[in-house]
């Protein structure tokens, strides 16, 4: 063997380490790249989801702000309807009572006539003219129910119902010149009108 040769055995196991090494080290970087893509393929996914459920979150809100608007108007509309039903019911209240008072106001139009009759005649006294002032007093006091119909009143034919005309020179307009039976008001509405003679102007 020459001295200046490299020993066969040297150069056979000289090599060697560096083969075994070389893989060893070069192993992370190649799982490290590995790892990247999958990495960057995940990351738009979870976007697409998170913006999924956020869509689905809005459209959930926007329902939920539908039912309680409809809600709210269902209670407003029960609120009015009940409110209506109120007045409705009181007014008609009113109503029964006040046609309950004309019932019975009318069921005495005949004893009211006769008191005015006597009263005309001077035939109210005593007892009688005592109930029959009371009686009256009543229907007024309490039912603003009052007697009309006086002679000498114009003619109204609002409030009067004329049988007979006559002209006469004593008068310019239609004048009431007799009163046949007279007529009852409650308030303002008119129960029976006064039936009349009216002088007319010639």
């Amino acid at each position: 063997m020459n001295a200046g040769e490299p020993d066969a055995e040297e150069t056979a196991s000289g090599p060697a380490p560096d083969e075994t090494e070389t893989p060893t080290a070069q192993e992370p970087a190649e799982e490290h790249v590995a790892e990247g893509p999958a990495y960057a393929e995940q990351a738009p996914e979870e976007e697409a989801e998170e913006e999924s459920n956020l869509a689905d979150l809005k459209a959930e809100n926007a329902q939920l702000a539908d039912d309680l608007a409809r809600a709210r108007a269902e209670v407003y509309n029960t609120s009015q309807e009940y409110a209506n039903f109120v007045r409705r019911s009181r007014e008609q209240e009113a109503a029964s009572r006040t046609d309950g008072v004309i019932s019975v106001v009318e069921a005495l139009f005949s004893v009211l006539d006769d008191i005015a009759l006597a009263r005309e005649h001077d035939d109210l006294t005593g007892t009688f003219a005592t109930m029959a002032t009371k009686l009256e007093n009543t229907l007024e006091q309490r039912f603003k129910v009052t007697r009309f119909g006086q002679v000498g009143e114009i003619f109204d034919p609002e409030l009067h119902e004329a049988l007979m005309a006559t002209p006469s020179p004593d008068v310019s307009e239609q004048t009431i010149a007799q009163v046949m039976q007279p007529g009852y008001r409650m308030d303002e509405r008119v129960l029976r009108a006064a039936r009349v003679a009216v002088h007319t102007p010639q």
